[in-house]
């Protein structure tokens, strides 16, 4: 197992793990020193995660579903995911997410990419919830579920302030609104799985944490593949 990959996962897993939302239980157990050793064996317990790092290992030919390179590319992406055949991982989500209500993904065999943006606007039916009459908690939820992208502008104990850009709804189009400021933490307890952040910081975001700080090429995938996801989001309501 890749401890570099771990550590991935856990960055980006903890936010919703904490909130009770996936993952196994004791959430805490991701920030402890030593957690990367048991790491597999909790990341196995996000079925949702879990299915598609196994699946973009498949397709790359990588033996670890916790190779760093897989665990970007789900998180974040990189070249792995042009690796990877639609219609495959749609008959892979068939099995798993079985007799799962909502959502656009068993229709998707030509643009369903293992990357977790597909399992917040397609699998989860929060999308279709919105398109169906503009809810309110549906576009919350799409907003905190998705790995977005922002910019640290102060840093306060174990809090930063953030400018980002959330999701907007008209009614029609879905897209990602004029930047505004939001409370974030970065640390709890004393505890984190990144060394710390500094105004001026490009970061990723997901919920109400950061999950690391991210170079510019990193930003800009997370922001590519964000619009790719609300162009097709829109083409459905078209």
């Amino acid at each position: 197992m890749s401890a570099e990959g771990a550590l991935l996962f856990a960055r980006y897993a903890y936010p919703p793990n904490e909130l009770g939302y996936c993952g196994p239980d004791d959430a805490a157990a991701l920030l402890r020193p030593g957690a990367v050793a048991g790491m597999e064996a909790r990341a196995r317990q996000f079925d949702g995660a879990w299915c598609y790092l196994e699946f973009l290992a498949e397709s790359a030919g990588i033996a670890d579903p916790l190779d760093a390179r897989v665990v970007e590319a789900y998180w974040i992406g990189n070249e792995l995911l042009d690796l990877a055949d639609p219609a495959a991982l749609v008959e892979r989500l068939l099995d798993r997410f079985r007799g799962q209500p909502g959502g656009t993904w068993r229709e998707a065999a030509h643009r369903a990419v293992p990357h977790h943006s597909f399992q917040v606007y397609d699998v989860y039916p929060w999308a279709v919830l919105l398109r169906a009459g503009g809810n309110p908690a549906a576009l919350s939820v799409l907003d905190r579920c998705r790995i977005r992208t922002g910019v640290v502008t102060g840093v306060d104990g174990e809090s930063a302030t953030v400018e980002s850009r959330p999701l907007s709804w008209d009614g029609k189009v879905l897209v990602t609104g004029p930047p505004r400021r939001e409370r974030v933490r970065w640390s709890t307890g004393g505890r984190s799985l990144i060394a710390g952040v500094s105004p001026g910081d490009r970061v990723a975001l997901h919920w109400d944490w950061v999950c690391d700080v991210l170079t510019d090429e990193q930003a800009a995938r997370i922001e590519s593949i964000e619009g790719v996801r609300h162009g097709e989001i829109n083409s459905l309501t078209a």
